[in-house]
């Protein structure tokens, strides 16, 4: 018999498609990340702007992370000292890391188990009710702020 709890749940299970996208688009994010670095670091040296060949682009992620600029690319003159590559790849990295935190924060808020259900935001309030009639529903609203005993 079911039980009318499990007729309200969610009934799509929790499975594994989602949180493997999740890690493969952060790899991929990881990836891009030391090849624009990579990218940077040649043009600030001088060598202008390349990008490696869809086939080498995973393979040379490794070797431009030890240093080597000229990592699945053509011949390329002059290239990025290994300091100044490192450098520019672990600034490209930061940002993206920040960028991965600041979307986790949004995504958390929105989706996650801590968000508000069920609320109107202050902006649909005001477009549903008016400003008059907040204003004249303000004690049942919030009758913590104005409510007969709330002090001001």
């Amino acid at each position: 018999m079911v039980t009318q709890q499990e007729r309200r749940t969610d009934p799509y299970p929790l499975t594994w498609e989602i949180p493997l996208a999740i890690l493969g688009g952060s790899l991929l994010a990881l990836v891009l990340g030391a090849h624009v670095g990579r990218g940077l670091a040649n043009l600030a040296a001088g060598a202008g702007w390349r990008w490696p060949t869809t086939a080498q682009l995973f393979r040379s992620a490794i070797d431009v992370i030890q240093g080597d600029a000229g990592a699945g690319l053509s011949s390329v003159d002059p290239l990025a000292e290994p300091d100044a590559l490192l450098a520019w790849v672990l600034a490209v990295e930061l940002v993206v890391m920040a960028t991965y935190l600041f979307l986790t924060w949004l995504c958390l808020r929105r989706w996650g188990p801590t968000r508000t259900l069920g609320v109107a935001t202050v902006d649909e309030a005001r477009q549903l009710l008016g400003r008059q009639r907040l204003f004249a529903a303000r004690r049942v609203i919030r009758p913590d702020l104005y409510g007969r005993k709330a002090k001001r």
